[in-house]
């Protein structure tokens, strides 16, 4: 079967399988930023942003795609021009192991486009499904509010 999407801006056209799941059919056009954690929705590894909401892929079936847009960390900034979200959560060490940093990254992206200067609780909310093992969430929410201020959004 056909898939049609937008990834990361760009037109886009693959085949895929018959109960295919969005995180493989990203990761064989070469998203790798999307991991492949739990596979059950519970760790937000996955996560991408589809017509600007945050989903995890893994639960999403490919078929679901056809037509929309579907955002990955590969489409928001590169090693050498990063978004303002990557920058911050590198400023503020929120980057250990890198995991689930992409996934992280992703929801922070989908909170901040809806709401510019979130509040804590709106922060935890927005990564409540997104575990780490790592850092302990501290510098996790000091990287979102910079990534609010630095956007234009926070106080």
């Amino acid at each position: 079967m056909k898939l049609s999407l937008t990834l990361n801006g760009k037109a886009t056209e693959t085949d895929i399988a018959a109960g295919e799941t969005l995180i493989g059919v990203l990761r064989r056009l070469h998203c790798y930023s999307v991991k492949r954690g739990c596979e059950d929705g519970n760790c937000g590894t996955c996560v991408v942003q589809v017509d600007g909401e945050a989903v995890n892929a893994c639960l999403m079936m490919a078929a679901q795609a056809g037509g929309r847009s579907v955002l990955t960390c590969e489409g928001i900034g590169t090693p050498t021009n990063p978004h303002p979200i990557q920058s911050e959560y590198v400023h503020a060490a929120a980057v250990q192991c890198g995991f689930c940093t992409p996934g992280l990254i992703m929801s922070t992206h989908a909170l901040l486009e809806q709401t510019p200067n979130p509040s804590d609780d709106e922060i935890k909310k927005a990564l409540d499904n997104n575990l780490c093992r790592c850092t302990g969430y501290t510098k996790i929410m000091d990287a979102v509010r910079n990534a609010a201020k630095s956007m234009g959004g926070g106080a």
